[in-house]
C-alpha cells in the first residue's frame, strides 16, 4: 500500500512542430480556403508560412551531438539498465495477452516484435535513440504508463542516415557521415527486451544530400539546375523512381534489422511562395497530378515491403482530415488512405490558423480542434474502400498561448478517444514528453481522475460534456453514430491493490457541438497556460481528487 501511494504521488508530481495545414497554390497568388465537412472553415496559412513554421520547430537536423545531448539529460551512460534486468512496469507475459497484442512476427526467421492491439507512442529523435541515458529514461517511462511504441529517426530532414547504413547509395553521398545511433541493434535489443513496439520514421523529398549527390533526382528550377526553396533546400522530386527505390532500400534494411512497421515522412511536394513555386520542374511528371505521385509512391512502397510482413504507414499534414482539395503538396485524404497501413495527420492545434473550425485561437482549444478533425478524418475514411487506419501525431509542446502541459495533452488523447480513434503518437521535438498527462502502466487510484483543457477550462475528464453543453450519451443509445468504446483509462489485469478503473466513460460522436460562427467563451480571470482556475482539489500534474 505504501509503494501505490508513493507511486501515485511520485507520477502526479512529474509535471515544439511539424508540418500541417496548407493553402493551394493557384495562380497569380490567390489562395483557397478550405471547407471543413458540416460546414466549419479552415483558414488556410499563406503561401510560405508552413516552412517557416516547420523551420522553427523542425528535430534533428541542429540537435546537439551525443555529449551535449548525455550532458542535458543529467543521468549518465551508464543509468541504462542491462541485458534481462527487469524495469519498472515491466508488463508480464499475461498482460501482454490480455492487452491484446499480436502475436509475434517473423523476420528474417528471428522474432522480435508483436504488434499492441493499439499503438500508443512517442517520438526519438535520432540523438536521443542514439544516447543510452536518454533513451533508457524514455523506455522506462514508456514501461511505467500506457504507452507501448516509439517512433525513431532513421533519416530525418537533414538528409543523413542514422545508423552505420549498408546501402550504397547512402554511402556513397555521405548520408552516412553523421552517425548519430552508433548501437542500433543494441537499441532494438533493448526495446524488444522492455516489449516495446518500435517504428522507423524515413524522411522521404526533403534530403538535400541525396538531391546534391544525385541532382537528376531533384526538382529542377525552369532557370537550370536544381530548385531550391526559400530556406535554400533542394527538395527530391517525388515523379522519379530512382527516389523511390533509394527509400525502399533503406526500408528493407530497417525490416532486416527487425523494425515491424515503416512510417514515411514528408511524402510530399514543398509548400513555399507561388514566386519559387512557379520555376520549379518536375522531370518524368508527365502531366500527372502531384497527389497521383504521392499515390503511386505509397503503393510502391506498400506492396515492396508488404510481402516482408511489415506495416507501412505515412505522416500528412493534419489539414489534409478537412480539406476537400489538395493544398498544393500532393496530399489529398482519398487519394492516399487506401494505400497505407495507417495515416498520421498531424493534428496539432497549434498549426491551425485563426478561424479554423470557428476558433479564433485554435491553439486554447486542444480537445475540440483535435476531435472535429479526427472526426473528419474518419468521415471521410467510411467511404473509401480499403482505407486504412488514423492514427493521429499529438501535440506535446508549447508554440503560443496556452503554455502546454497535461491538461491540453490529455484534452488531445481523449479527442481522440472520442472520435472513435484508439491510437496516437506524441511528438516533441527534443523527445520531451509530459508523462503527467499519461494514465500509469497498472491504472489509476480510485481517488484520481485525469484533467484536461476544454472550452477554455481546465476539468475532470468526466465533465468535459457538461462544458461544452453537450448530453452524455450512455451505453443503451450507443449506435454507428454513438459508439461506446472500451475505457481507454482502465487498467490491465495484475492492477496494483487499491487501484480501479475509472467509471466507463462513453465514446460519442459529437458532430457539430462546436459551431463555426460561435467561439467558447474563455474563463476569464485566469492566465492561459496556468492552471489556477480549478474549481475543485487537485494534484500537481494531470489528474484530480474526485
Amino acid at each position: 500500500m505504501r509503494y501505490l501511494i508513493f507511486s501515485a504521488l511520485l507520477f502526479a508530481l512529474v509535471p515544439a512542430c511539424r508540418d500541417s495545414g496548407g493553402n493551394r497554390a493557384v495562380p497569380d497568388g490567390e489562395t483557397v480556403s478550405g471547407q471543413a465537412p458540416g460546414g466549419a472553415t479552415l483558414i488556410p496559412p499563406k503561401p510560405g508560412q508552413l516552412e517557416e513554421l516547420r523551420a522553427r520547430t523542425d528535430p534533428g537536423v541542429e540537435e546537439p551531438g551525443e555529449a551535449v545531448a548525455e550532458a542535458m539529460s543529467g543521468t549518465p551512460e551508464t543509468s541504462e539498465p542491462r541485458v534481462g534486468e527487469e524495469g519498472p512496469g515491466a508488463p508480464s507475459p499475461e498482460v501482454a495477452e490480455a492487452e491484446g497484442r499480436e502475436g509475434p512476427t517473423s523476420y528474417g526467421g528471428v522474432v522480435r516484435f508483436p504488434r499492441p492491439r493499439y499503438v500508443r507512442g512517442i517520438y526519438l529523435n535520432a540523438w536521443t535513440a542514439g544516447s543510452r541515458g536518454r533513451r533508457a529514461r524514455l523506455i522506462d517511462m514508456v514501461r511505467r504508463t500506457e504507452l507501448n511504441t516509439v517512433v525513431i529517426d532513421i533519416k530525418d530532414a537533414s538528409g543523413y542516415v542514422s545508423h552505420d547504413s549498408g546501402v550504397p547509395m547512402a554511402r556513397e553521398i555521405g548520408a552516412t557521415g553523421e552517425i548519430r545511433i552508433k548501437d542500433l541493434p543494441v537499441l532494438l535489443d533493448r526495446l524488444q527486451e522492455a516489449g516495446i513496439y518500435p517504428i522507423a520514421r524515413i524522411v522521404v523529398a526533403k534530403d538535400p544530400i541525396l538531391a546534391e549527390g544525385y541532382p537528376e533526382l531533384a526538382i529542377q528550377d525552369s532557370a537550370g539546375g536544381p530548385w531550391v526553396d526559400d530556406q535554400g533546400v533542394k527538395w527530391l522530386n517525388l515523379y522519379h523512381p530512382g527516389v523511390w527505390e533509394y527509400h525502399v532500400q533503406l526500408a528493407r534494411e530497417m525490416i532486416e534489422a527487425g523494425f515491424p512497421e515503416i512510417q514515411w515522412d514528408y511524402v510530399r511536394f514543398p509548400d513555399a511562395p507561388e514566386s519559387l513555386l512557379s520555376r520549379a520542374v518536375y522531370p518524368l511528371s508527365e502531366g500527372r497530378a502531384r497527389t497521383q505521385a504521392v499515390r503511386d509512391f505509397l503503393r510502391y512502397s506498400r506492396e515492396t515491403l508488404g510481402a516482408d510482413g511489415v506495416r507501412v504507414t505515412a505522416d500528412v499534414f493534419g489539414v489534409t482530415t478537412s480539406y476537400s482539395m489538395d493544398v498544393g503538396i500532393g496530399q489529398l485524404w482519398e487519394s492516399f488512405i487506401d494505400q497505407v497501413d495507417e495515416a498520421l495527420p498531424m493534428v496539432y492545434p497549434s498549426h491551425y490558423w485563426t478561424g479554423s473550425f470557428g476558433f479564433s485561437d485554435p491553439n486554447a482549444y486542444p480537445y475540440e480542434v483535435v476531435r472535429q478533425a479526427l472526426r473528419d478524418a474518419e468521415r471521410r475514411s467510411a467511404l473509401v474502400d480499403g482505407a486504412g487506419g488514423t492514427r493521429p501525431w499529438l501535440q506535446d509542446f508549447t508554440l503560443g498561448e496556452p503554455e502546454y502541459g497535461a491538461p491540453e495533452v490529455r484534452a488531445q488523447i481523449q479527442a481522440a478517444y472520442d472520435a472513435g480513434i484508439q491510437e496516437w503518437v506524441l511528438w516533441n521535438p527534443g523527445s520531451r514528453y509530459t508523462e503527467a498527462a499519461l494514465i500509469p502502466a497498472r491504472g489509476l487510484p480510485s481517488w484520481l481522475e485525469p484533467v484536461m483543457r476544454v472550452g477554455g477550462e481546465v476539468v475532470a475528464v468526466s465533465k468535459r460534456f457538461s462544458v461544452l453543453g453537450e448530453p452524455e450519451p450512455t451505453a443503451a443509445g450507443a449506435d454507428d453514430r454513438n459508439p461506446v468504446l472500451e475505457d481507454p483509462t482502465a487498467p490491465p489485469p495484475q492492477a496494483l491493490p487499491g487501484s480501479r478503473a475509472l467509471p466507463p466513460i462513453p465514446i460519442p460522436d459529437t458532430v457539430g457541438s462546436v459551431s463555426p460562427s460561435r467561439t467558447p467563451r474563455r474563463r476569464t480571470g485566469a492566465r492561459e497556460g496556468v492552471r489556477r482556475d480549478l474549481p475543485y482539489p487537485a494534484t500537481p500534474g494531470g489528474f484530480r481528487l474526485p
